[in-house]
């Protein structure tokens, strides 16, 4: 059965497990507001759920401040080191294909999560950062009890990484994450003692000892001893930086995204390419049409061929996106050319009556956690952090807790491709947080985490509230489908198997999933009229929502 949508005056917190929504719960009822609330959350879910997330990730917000009436965006995405040359990934760092590596030490960016939590307490908080990091730190000392969705995780990346982690480097992510050598079962109580001691130092120095103090220099004194391109001088240069969110106009709503180097603009191209079709026709359920082999069929609020250009409107925008997106300082063409009306009427135009493979066109000019949360005074955060691959690198720092994200693996190595590495290079980047305006005034903040499928739960989270009406549990809950490559639609386990058929009539490749585990965790908090607050959490996880 299916959890309804849940109420709340005063305050809501959505994350993906429970301990980190009731972490940002109980900031709140101590007087901070959901900036705050979402740096403890934050904290918490890098001991709750590590194996998506971590005090080495990278982290992207999107942040309603009612004092200002604006939208506010937060890039804590970190540039690739001084030493990463392309020469020198070639030389000694490339994985047996030629490609950048997915573990290790060449996989490691500059971690920006800590310099986001600094970041948004520094502008918006009003408890420090020491308060804030608390409710984790007891966690991480006392224990944390996993739930089943993480644990089921836990089990399989213990196997996976048993196989694959066998250098001296990756002995601190086995004495870390699995002191007793074996996989952890659901009610299984975790403590990590070295995690709690980096909380205290973050906490005390304000986030500072993590770029330019002892945190840095254990850092730097690990990636020289295993060959590692990171020095203590890209951490001190370090600072996560505040952007202008970009946005595009889907049938009323402001839909709002993190810019480049992030891929929330191939979720705003998809719904520029989507506003040029009527959609969300209603089934009357009177009629002996739906389901009788017509592409023209309505089912379940879509009409079948609504899907399947929804399918192909999300396949021409990652063929643009993939193409493009990279560090706004080597981006090719600009963002507004991309979200160009009249560039997505002529990809629009593009859509035939059959599933096709796009390429990128040439326009005019030129393992994650997301949790969201609100407070009584109409403040709202939007927020994404990540590892990129469940435990990230594989690198725990030694004595520290602190796992390294991965996303240096996104980088390429062909000098060709616009996400070519260079040294003080982000690179693409597939967390992005979402929020919604209308009329200028706040609706909420949401987010589909997991890979590349966020900017595709992105489209159809935000197709199913706006044009079908959901409310933000029924938004989540919905079957989902997922473009997997050329022709090849992956969908939910309970995706309606009369529309997949239709789908397949029309050239799609339908794959039916054994399990939901590949389609995104989301969250959502919207705000009502009268000030009041819905939200909905992810039943495919562990999700909860803490409120009052």
């Amino acid at each position: 059965m299916k959890r309804k949508s849940t109420y709340a005056l005063n305050g809501m917190v959505c994350c993906s497990v429970p301990q980190a929504s009731s972490a940002g719960l109980e900031i709140l009822r101590k007087g901070g507001n959901a900036m705050d609330a979402a740096v403890a959350a934050a904290a918490v879910l890098t001991v709750a759920e590590p194996t998506a997330n971590g005090l080495g990730s990278d982290a992207f917000a999107l942040i309603w401040s009612e004092k200002d009436k604006k939208l506010f965006g937060l890039n804590a995405s970190g540039p690739a080191p001084a030493l990463a040359s392309r020469e020198n990934y070639l030389h000694d760092k490339k994985d047996e294909n030629g490609r950048m590596p997915k573990r290790g030490w060449g996989a490691v960016t500059v971690p920006g999560a800590v310099g986001a939590w600094a970041a948004i307490r520094e502008r918006f908080g009003t408890m420090s950062l020491s308060d804030l990091v608390m409710p984790a730190v007891s966690y991480a000392e006392d224990g944390i009890v996993i739930g089943e969705g993480q644990a089921v995780k836990w089990k399989t990346l213990f196997e996976e990484y048993t196989g694959e982690l066998t250098g001296e480097e990756f002995r601190e992510w086995f004495r870390t994450f699995h002191p007793e050598g074996k996989a952890y079962r659901a009610g299984d109580i975790i403590k990590l003692p070295d995690h709690a001691k980096t909380l205290r130092e973050i906490g005390r120095t304000g986030g500072e000892s993590f770029y330019r103090g002892t945190i840095a220099e254990k850092i730097d004194e690990q990636s020289r001893r295993f060959g590692g391109y990171l020095r203590a001088s890209d951490l001190a240069a370090y600072h996560p930086f505040w952007v202008e969110p970009i946005r595009v106009n889907y049938r009323g709503y402001e839909v709002c995204e993190i810019p480049p180097n992030g891929q929330g603009l191939v979720a705003l191209m998809a719904l520029n390419i989507m506003n040029h079709y009527e959609t969300g026709l209603e089934c009357t359920g009177n009629c002996n049409t739906c389901h009788s082999g017509s592409d023209e069929d309505t089912v379940k609020n879509f009409s079948v061929r609504d899907v399947h250009r929804q399918l192909e409107a999300m396949k021409i925008a990652f063929a643009d996106g993939l193409h493009y997106i990279t560090d706004p300082a080597d981006m090719q063409v600009s963002v507004s050319s991309l979200l160009d009306p009249v560039y997505s009427a002529q990809r629009a135009a593009e859509i035939g009556e059959r599933a096709q493979i796009f390429t990128h066109a040439e326009p005019f000019g030129s393992g994650t956690v997301y949790f969201c949360c609100a407070d009584k005074d109409g403040n709202m955060v939007s927020y994404i952090q990540s590892n990129y691959n469940a435990f990230g690198s594989g690198i725990v720092v030694a004595g520290t807790g602190i796992a390294l994200q991965n996303r240096g693996a996104d980088f390429s190595l062909d000098p060709a491709d616009a996400n070519c590495i260079r040294p003080g290079k982000r690179t693409y980047h597939t967390i992005i947080p979402g929020f919604l305006v209308k009329d200028g005034k706040p609706v909420g903040p949401f987010g589909v985490m997991g890979a590349y499928m966020q900017p595709q739960g992105h489209v159809q989270v935000v197709m199913n509230m706006i044009d079908r009406h959901m409310d933000p549990q029924q938004a989540l809950d919905a079957p989902r489908w997922q473009w997997l490559r050329d022709k090849t639609i992956l969908v939910e386990p309970e995706f309606d198997p009369l529309l997949a058929a239709s789908l397949q009539r029309l050239g799609h490749d339908i794959v039916k999933a054994q399990d939901s585990s590949s389609f995104g965790k989301g969250e959502i908090i919207l705000r009502l009229e009268n000030g009041a607050y819905c939200g909905g959490t992810e039943t495919r996880f562990d999700g909860s929502i803490a409120c009052y």
